[in-house]
């Protein structure tokens, strides 16, 4: 094709976008920037809300707290099978016509510590200065005088007090810490009849109980006891009440 019959406007060079070669133009539009990020000046500020330590207090030992950690009675708080075993002895106890009091069945820890520590003070003359604590039973064994020095006589005479309303005086060795009782296989009862006991055994068969004394220390009612699942202590007459699954 001729050169003067070329379509002018081919001949022209590309245009390029308005603005390309003015770097002012080439800045982004605002709208298309990314956000620029503010930064705070944080400033640590300290929690100015107190923080309360409760620190307890420790009770001076005495009566009062007999009260506390009481044990049960109830044959029902005892653990199977010895739960059951005790049900029936004493059933066939009272069917004898048997007077039976039961004076403590399941026993706190807390309670059996207690018990221990009172005991050996007055029994076997533990130091009350240096009875170890226990967790959560905020006791003061050591009494003092009014210008803080150890007073023997105040202590010693709290802890009897603690082993009279116990009624554990006449027990010859002190309640354990790791008693029967605390897991439930352990029953204290007083146990008295006049003249014969004929008493139905664990297999059915009536059995006379003659001989003395007439109390749960008769050592053929242990017998009939033992049919039962029910032993009574082996110490002998150091725990006179305390029947449990192995006589512990």
């Amino acid at each position: 094709m001729p050169r003067s019959q070329q379509n002018p406007a081919a001949q022209l060079p590309a245009r390029m976008p308005a603005g390309a070669n003015d770097p002012q133009a080439q800045q982004l539009n605002p709208a298309q920037a990314p956000p620029i990020r503010q930064q705070r000046n944080l400033t640590p500020v300290a929690d100015r809300v107190p923080v309360v330590v409760a620190i307890p207090v420790r009770q001076l030992s005495g009566a009062a707290w007999c009260a506390q950690y009481p044990t049960s009675t109830s044959t029902a708080d005892l653990i199977s099978p010895f739960r059951e075993n005790v049900d029936s002895f004493l059933a066939a106890l009272r069917a004898a016509g048997a007077s039976v009091s039961i004076a403590a069945t399941l026993r706190p820890p807390n309670r059996a510590y207690l018990m221990h520590w009172s005991w050996k003070i007055v029994k076997a003359n533990a130091d009350p200065q240096s009875i170890p604590a226990r967790e959560g039973v905020n006791i003061k064994w050591d009494h003092t005088n009014a210008d803080g020095t150890y007073n023997s006589q105040a202590s010693i005479a709290a802890a009897q007090a603690m082993v009279n309303t116990y009624g554990i005086r006449n027990l010859r060795v002190a309640p354990s810490l790791n008693s029967r009782h605390i897991d439930g296989n352990a029953i204290d009862m007083s146990i008295s009849w006049a003249d014969t006991l004929t008493i139905t055994d664990a297999s059915g068969v009536a059995v006379q109980i003659t001989t003395e004394p007439r109390t749960g220390m008769n050592t053929d009612l242990h017998t009939v006891g033992a049919g039962y699942g029910v032993t009574k202590f082996s110490g002998g007459a150091a725990d006179k009440p305390h029947w449990s699954n192995d006589g512990r």
